[in-house]
């Protein structure tokens, strides 16, 4: 049973005749009671006498996946079982994060019929969002109060990774093609490997002519080259506490997953096999011998459930689950928060054992640095001393990655994701993926 808001005005108007008998010589508390006792009796009425609700059956179409961030709507169609007209209200009991909108929505739905809803949503978090039952209420003839009832109704909706990064990769692809042969710039590193002959234009590297194929020819020949394929690139993203702080808009593990993305797709492009893992103490998610254009998709199906744990990582656990992985991974990208030296002593203890087979990129999500200029008021003053005591902390970290034989990345969350892809091309231009 609900009351609705006639019932507290038709209690105030009340106030009226009370007064008026009690000026009269009537006793204004027993007006008042029977006053309130007359509007008791009303709603009371109203209640029995309103359809029920629990006749109204719920049925949801969904849209099954979206990108965090992005509108979206789920059509909710409520069919009317039973035999009386059924006027009121419902609202669809989404948890908050879904971004539901907060009012009831007003319905009639005659015997026999349906009526269909459009309710939008605008997704807060990553991951699956969930209904699990609807609240109709169903209005008395005098509107005065009525029947509630939450009818029982479940609906999912997994929420994916918006991959933001993906606007660097148009020109990320531009690069690769150069490096790849389709353009007249050709590389030649250690691990390119032969692609054709061509004419030699001004311009081009001498050492790079083919004085056999020249001396059949009527022109000078050069050969060109592009980096090697089927390489194994390992992406694995901290899934311990340090995924948890906040840089930013969002946490760290919200930035790693875009850096992730952007380089998954850029190594996929390039022809190499690109695995994935998100770990701490055990996996949280993996993603391996998937190639082309279902990687995507299954990159972000697997990343969109995992939250950070509020534990510490281990990274010889993690190290182990890598190698079984691929034997022989190309490219290691480690994407962590190594930016205290105290935390970073296991990490750094691990790393030799695995840089020593292959090459090994560590990104770190840093904060925006506050600039010297910019002091407002003495918060500010310790705020700016705290990042340059992390920034130091940060360089020393890198320094022991660099002796243990990684090379350490660290950039805000919006400039990081392109620095990894672009010291992956760097690599494939240099030969050594």
């Amino acid at each position: 049973m609900f009351v609705s808001g006639r019932f507290p005005l038709l209690v105030a108007v009340g106030a009226v005749p009370v007064v008026l008998l009690s000026a009269a010589g009537i006793d204004a508390w027993a007006a008042t009671a029977g006053w309130l006792l007359l509007c008791t009796i009303l709603a009371l009425v109203d209640t029995v006498a309103a359809p029920d609700p629990r006749r109204i059956r719920v049925e949801r179409r969904l849209p099954g996946r979206v990108l965090l961030g992005e509108p979206t709507s789920v059509e909710v169609r409520l069919r009317n079982t039973g035999t009386r007209t059924v006027r009121g209200r419902f609202r669809d009991a989404w948890q908050p994060t879904a971004g539901a909108p907060q009012e009831r929505i007003a319905l009639t739905i005659p015997p026999g019929e349906s009526r269909a809803f459009r309710m939008p949503l605008l997704p807060r978090r990553r991951g699956e969002l969930s209904t699990r039952f609807a609240v109709v209420r169903s209005d008395g003839p005098l509107r005065l109060a009525g029947r509630q009832a939450k009818l029982d109704s479940t609906g999912a909706i997994r929420v994916l990774p918006p991959f933001t990064a993906r606007r660097h990769l148009p020109s990320r692809l531009a690069r690769l093609r150069e490096l790849d042969g389709n353009t007249s710039v050709q590389v030649r590193g250690q691990g390119t490997e032969f692609d054709s002959l061509r004419e030699y234009v001004r311009g081009d590297d001498v050492r790079s002519i083919d004085w056999r194929a020249t001396a059949r020819s009527t022109t000078t020949m050069l050969r060109t080259w592009r980096p090697e394929r089927d390489r194994h690139v390992v992406i694995m993203i901290d899934s311990g506490r340090t995924a948890a702080t906040r840089v930013g808009d969002g946490v760290r593990m919200d930035a790693a997953m875009e850096a992730a993305l952007l380089l998954a797709v850029l190594a996929s492009r390039a022809g190499d096999h690109v695995h994935l893992l998100m770990f701490d103490r055990v996996t949280r998610a993996r993603v391996t011998r998937v190639d082309g254009p279902a990687l995507l998709p299954a990159l972000v199906d697997a990343m969109a459930p995992v939250e950070p744990q509020l534990i510490d990582t281990d990274w010889d656990a993690a190290f182990a689950q890598i190698r079984l992985l691929t034997s022989r991974p190309s490219l290691v990208v480690l994407l962590t928060a190594q930016d205290a030296p105290e935390a970073a002593r296991g990490f750094l203890g691990s790393l030799p054992a695995l840089s020593r087979r292959t090459t090994v990129l560590v990104g770190t999500v840093t904060e925006e640095h506050i600039p010297d200029d910019f002091l407002p008021d003495a918060a500010a003053v310790y705020r700016a001393a705290a990042g340059e005591r992390t920034a130091r902390d940060a360089a020393a970290v890198a320094s022991a990655i660099a002796r243990a034989g990684g090379e350490a990345l660290a950039d805000t969350p919006d400039r990081l994701p392109p620095r990894i892809a672009d010291r992956y091309l760097a690599l494939k231009a240099a030969g050594r993926l």
